[in-house]
């Protein structure tokens, strides 16, 4: 089977034959990556076993059709792109049939979600509302019986999903927060709950609980649990604290010895299917491996390695997938012992920055944030449709900003200031001076006495004290270049570079503000806090206030344009001037609210703004005419570019989208 590059690039191909040149509106733009992201769970469809289900923490639920060789995006479960999907369930007896558990990171809220059409739509469950669902659990004995774990306690369904009860006690002060759930393989009535605080078990259905702590590390959070479907009376708990097993269904734990008090956070454990005597842990510093029922362990992976969840393949348990942080999902057909990303076609990656290489336009630069050693920069030499990670030397910092140097060198803006790209390898900028020059002091006059009377004689003041310089370890939030120029907003202040990014200096008196965004274009150069900015007209020596409009609570994105006109943007809309910010106005036709970004496409003689929120429309204002546009791409953005005959967005979540080759795909004209 093709991978999924080849597959869209062919599909590139089809659509400059296939499709006519129209006007009409037609969604439908096409990731590229970069691959990777956060993957929080992967569940198998009993009835197909290469067809796999994985949930995000962005409310998107993936689908694969070939054990995970490759993933497409299927739905987002309910209206959010903050749900974390830790828990898919693909009802054994009715196939279409789909149960997802959700929750919101720092918030108490989420939701009990099902489908009955194969994850196409979602609705939720009416009981459920505005619960966190941690874990998710069906019978293994009756199909019908589901049970859930929530912050508020656990929750039990006897018909597949439809309608739910609280089975844990009414206000329970002990039985809530409930991170893990677990089902008797032969009762359904027989249930564990791990808490944050020590593991709960009924033998009626809920209508009693006992506490199972007994050889547990008291207020142990308990992470996992998961029962030998051959031999009930064998539970596993993975806890704050460590391992733990039992051989008399909870009676009575003992804590299983071998992997190290560092990696003791346990996610998630998961038993072979077929050799009952392998389970695996996930730790948040790897995957750990037993084969003999837990008296010893061997670390199978890196200790970077976050892992969130472990699917073993029923049919062949040498197929084992992971599902992790940052890095997606690794995929080992070793039973363990080796693995690699199975990644394609899943893209989850916060894409902050972006610029194209100027020499070579098919050549793209885009930076990301929240991905330590599996983020930083990645490059594209073919437009966008495949990426290279390119991060040794930033030290797993994110990146806020991009830029090129007028000698064509990338700079990068980290949380920790400036790095440059040497060849393949980014290296930081030390040479910063944070401290404005210094006029020369006024000369001072002194009357001597002389033999012949007093006169007048100039003195020279003493030189200043010089101040101590700061060494510049901020953040920097944007980048712009004008002629032979690079100029930099930062949390210090505008810096400016006349050597390509190889030493900066301060370019006018921060004032103690944040400068957050900085655009320019002939020798104008905009820069803006989120309440007030400057102008340079003449390259940066002289700065002026400009007055933002009074609607504007806040500035988010600014442009300079190629006749002078300045525009900013923010929750309340988009607003040019045409005189230095005297006046502002709207364009017409270009209602856009809550703007993200602004970018003036000199080739294309037109400004290109995307918008945070629901929307997914990506909008441009030719500028000879001021005639809008807009594209419907199907995805929430963060920002867009030109490139050769096509558009590519960033998404905010979700990498890289690509406008089809040759084709105006949604464009509407006003």
């Amino acid at each position: 089977m093709r991978n999924t590059r080849s597959t869209l690039s062919a599909l590139f191909a089809a659509l400059v034959l296939l499709v006519p040149y129209s006007k009409a509106a037609v969604s439908g733009w096409l990731p590229f990556g970069p691959d990777g992201g956060d993957a929080r769970t992967i569940a198998a469809d009993p009835h197909d076993k290469n067809h796999l289900y994985m949930g995000t923490a962005n409310g998107w639920i993936y689908e694969s059709h070939n054990k995970g060789a490759e993933w497409k995006r299927l739905a987002r479960v309910g209206k959010r792109d903050d749900l974390v999907l830790d828990s898919i369930i693909v009802d054994p007896v009715k196939p279409n049939h789909i149960v997802v558990g959700a929750w919101v990171l720092g918030g108490q809220v989420g939701n009990l979600y099902t489908s009955d059409d194969a994850g196409n739509t979602w609705k939720a469950a009416p009981e459920m509302k505005g619960l966190s669902v941690l874990a998710l659990a069906n019978s293994p004995s009756n199909p019908k019986v589901y049970v859930a774990g929530t912050l508020k306690g656990v929750y039990r369904s006897d018909d597949s999903g439809d309608h739910w009860k609280l089975i844990s006690p009414e206000g329970s002060t002990e039985i809530h927060e409930v991170e893990s759930i677990a089902i008797d393989p032969k009762n359904p009535d027989i249930v564990y709950a791990g808490t944050w605080h020590l593991p709960w078990k009924t033998s009626d259905g809920g209508a009693h609980w006992s506490n199972i702590k007994q050889g547990v590390i008291d207020d142990s959070d308990v992470f996992s649990i998961i029962v030998d479907p051959k031999d009930p009376g064998v539970v596993y708990a993975s806890a704050c604290s460590g391992i733990y097993k039992s051989e008399n269904a909870g009676a009575l734990f003992h804590k299983i010895q071998g992997i190290p008090s560092t990696a003791r956070r346990t996610r998630v454990l998961m038993q072979d299917p077929q050799h009952q005597n392998i389970v695996f842990a996930g730790t948040t510093e790897g995957l750990y491996r037993t084969t003999d029922s837990g008296n010893s362990w061997v670390r199978m992976s890196g200790p970077e390695l976050i892992v969130n969840d472990v699917y073993i393949d029923p049919a062949d348990t040498n197929r084992v997938l992971l599902a992790t942080d940052r890095g997606g999902v690794l995929a080992s057909n070793d039973g363990g012992a080796s693995f690699r990303p199975a990644n394609a076609g899943f893209s989850a990656r916060q894409i902050t920055s972006y610029v194209s290489d100027q020499r070579n336009p098919k050549t793209i630069y885009v930076g990301m944030v929240n991905d330590k050693a599996w983020g930083g920069v990645f490059v594209s030499e073919n437009g966008g449709l495949s990426w290279t990670q390119m991060n040794s030397g930033l030290e797993a910092h994110d990146v806020f900003s991009l830029g090129q140097a007028p000698d064509g060198s990338i700079v990068a803006g980290t949380r920790h200031g400036i790095y440059r790209l040497n060849g393949s390898v980014w290296s930081k900028v030390t040479k910063v001076s944070l401290l404005l020059p210094e006029p020369e002091p006024a000369p001072v006059t002194k009357t001597v006495k002389t033999k012949k009377g007093t006169r007048t004689i100039v003195v020279k003041a003493p030189p200043k004290k010089k101040p101590v310089e700061k060494v510049f370890d901020s953040t920097v939030f944007s980048f712009t270049r004008d002629g032979d120029q690079l100029y930099a907003a930062t949390a210090d202040g505008i810096l400016m570079s006349s050597d390509s990014g190889q030493s900066w200096n301060i370019a006018t008196n921060p004032e103690g503000r944040i400068w957050y965004t900085i655009a320019s274009a002939k020798s104008q150069i905009l820069a803006s806090s989120l309440s007030t900015a400057l102008l340079s007209a003449d390259a940066g020596k002289t700065w002026s206030p400009v007055t933002p409009p009074k609607e504007l609570t806040q500035i988010t994105a600014v442009a300079v344009d190629g006749s002078g006109g300045l525009w900013m943007g923010g929750r309340e809309g988009i607003y040019l001037s045409h005189d230095r910010g005297v006046t502002w106005n709207v364009v017409h036709n270009l209602y856009v609210r809550d703007v993200n970004s602004i970018y003036y496409d000199e080739a294309g003689q037109r400004i290109l703004v995307t918008a945070n929120g629901p929307t997914t429309f990506a909008f441009s204002a030719h500028l000879p005419d001021m005639q809008v546009h807009y594209w419907d791409t199907g995805w929430n953005l963060r920002l867009i570019r030109p490139e050769s005959d096509h558009l590519v967005a960033a998404t905010l979540f979700d990498g890289i989208v690509i406008q089809p080759s040759m084709v105006n795909s949604a464009e509407i004209h006003k």
